[in-house]
């Protein structure tokens, strides 16, 4: 009975999470207009959205959509997330450190965007990430080498960015080729 009364609640910081990443970008074709809390408060009813069987973000599909703004940092509250594909628009900012504390992520894919400043050090902590795209952005500083710690790294591509350092030799990086 105690998880039953949980879940409402984590469903709410799902749609605050959501709501925080839409009025933070602009959307000319119009694809976030299901996002609205006013509208529906099940997110799981929302375009692009996947949810599992306990309503709980599992997926967000928002690739070539023309979208730009910037990512929210409430996107780290999305704690059931496995998948954020928002490649290819027209993203700008930084990857906000909050991303760090997606503990179930599997996938996480921003490349062909605009995004600038460091790669947070806090996407080290996502033990379950298997994907990590960036390439195509704008991205500057080091490669942080908690990411070289990944476990279940499989395929990081940091290609096409302004990055600066040498890549971290260890652990799951070892083996990414040069950037092209």
């Amino acid at each position: 009975m105690v998880a039953a009364s949980l879940e409402p609640a984590a469903a709410n910081k799902d749609v605050d999470a959501l709501t925080a990443l839409r009025k933070g970008l602009s959307d000319p074709d119009g694809v976030l207009t299901s996002w609205d809390p006013r509208l529906a408060t099940d997110p799981c009813e929302w375009f692009h959205v996947t949810c599992d069987g306990a309503n709980r973000v599992t997926r967000l599909d928002l690739a070539k959509h023309r979208l730009s703004g910037s990512l929210a940092p409430e996107l780290g509250q999305l704690n059931q997330l496995q998948y954020m594909e928002i490649f290819g628009n027209n993203i700008q900012g930084q990857i906000p450190s909050e991303l760090g504390g997606l503990t179930n992520l599997v996938s996480l894919d921003l490349q062909d965007n605009s995004i600038s400043g460091p790669i947070p050090a806090t996407l080290g902590n996502i033990k379950s990430l298997k994907f990590l795209r960036v390439s195509n952005n704008r991205l500057t500083g080091p490669i942080p080498r908690e990411l070289a710690g990944l476990p279940n790294l499989r395929v990081a591509d940091f290609s096409n960015n302004n990055l600066c350092g040498a890549i971290p030799a260890t652990g799951a990086l070892k083996s990414i080729p040069p950037s092209r």
